[in-house]
């Protein structure tokens, strides 16, 4: 098993004078479970090419372990990568398609079989193995494109989008065996997705790039409750948090009609006149109080049955605002409604209107 190191990696592509990956630099612990994520264009998808030597390093580099692989060739560099197509032999069987690798190798038949038998135990193929691809679902040929990288041993495994090709279920049951089948193997794990649901619930860390630039890494855990940016907090949370200007006011920010405190020191970091504070859905309290609390007309509501989203705009520093409140799913109020919220203390974010950067702890 190996650690690998961006080490400010870049890639500009020929005709472009903008990095598409732009000083790249992430530490990647042996057996850690990285997903990098981003929206379209990020340079999420360039960095893991980067890493497979399938782009070119325009600056910085690429370590796997101890190995500078910046300038190796693909096949040179002991990695496995899974295809969002799953790029599997439409003439081979099964176990063919998972032996290939091995077979160009030039390892033994009987060792062949002994290692595609095993990774077909371990993904639930081995009743497959003699298929052809066209006779599989998307769900097992995907297993198929992983059991084909399993095989191979590899120091790191990549993976480019390798769930955007299922439907809802079959995502959330495959990233599950994704997941634990990683940490059974203990194999290093870059894993590319547009989907910041799939990057919370299956990385160790999390990497979030934009227009090339890496924004902050972290656990899911830390990311979500302190998000290093403006970006991040609006990209990482499903509803999105709500982000709101708001004047400065004396202790803290007004909010409405209440001031919610905030430290001193967040605010001394700012000469702005307003700041943008950042409240999660589910950290808004509902109050009967209309004096404190922020109107909330309702326009819609979602209901998921344990919960529900209401979709409302308020008046904030006179303006109207979209804000999304999430409410228990016995107490949904009818559309048309005031809902009056409060901004639970401790749960809010500060961030500078100007720069974007976090002010709060």
């Amino acid at each position: 098993m190996a650690t690998v190191t961006f080490d400010k990696a870049t890639r500009i592509y020929p005709g472009s004078t903008k990095p598409a990956v732009d000083g790249l630099d992430i530490e990647i612990a042996d057996g850690e479970f990285l997903v990098l994520v981003g929206p379209s264009g990020c340079g999420k998808s360039t960095s893991l090419r980067m890493l497979a030597g399938l782009e070119d390093v325009n600056g910085g580099a690429i370590r796997i372990g101890d190995r500078d692989v910046t300038h190796l060739p693909p096949k040179d560099r002991d990695i496995a990568m899974v295809f969002q197509n799953y790029a599997l032999y439409p003439h081979m069987t099964v176990a063919d398609n998972m032996g290939f690798a091995l077979k160009i190798a030039g390892v033994n038949k009987a060792e062949i079989r002994q290692k595609v038998e095993e990774a077909a135990k371990i993904l639930d193929l081995t009743e497959y193995l003699d298929r052809k691809p066209k006779a599989l679902s998307g769900g097992q040929r995907q297993r198929v494109a992983m059991g084909r990288a399993i095989v191979r041993e590899p120091q790191v495994f990549l993976m480019d989008e390798p769930l955007s090709n299922l439907d809802a279920k079959l995502r959330v049951s495959t990233r599950t065996q994704i997941a634990s089948l990683q940490r059974r193997l203990g194999i290093t794990t870059v894993y590319v997705t547009h989907d910041q649901v799939e990057a919370l619930t299956m990385g160790d860390r999390v990497a979030v790039l934009k227009d090339g630039l890496l924004q902050q890494v972290d656990t899911p855990r830390n990311m979500y409750d302190k998000p290093a940016n403006l970006f991040v907090a609006g990209f990482i949370g499903s509803p999105a948090m709500n982000l709101v200007e708001v004047p400065v006011a004396d202790g803290g920010v007004k909010f409405g009609n209440s001031v919610v405190p905030v430290q001193r020191d967040a605010l001394a970091a700012t000469s702005d006149k307003t700041v943008t504070v950042g409240v999660r859905p589910e950290h808004f309290d509902v109050t009967t109080d209309s004096d404190t609390g922020l109107g909330v007309v309702v326009n819609v509501v979602e209901e998921l049955g344990s919960d529900a989203f209401v979709y409302g705009t308020a008046q904030v520093g006179g303006e109207a605002k979209d804000l999304v409140v999430r409410v228990g799913g016995r107490e949904v109020p009818e559309k048309g409604s005031t809902l009056h919220v409060v901004p639970r203390a401790g749960e809010t974010h500060v961030f500078s209107t100007s720069t974007g950067a976090r002010l709060s702890d």
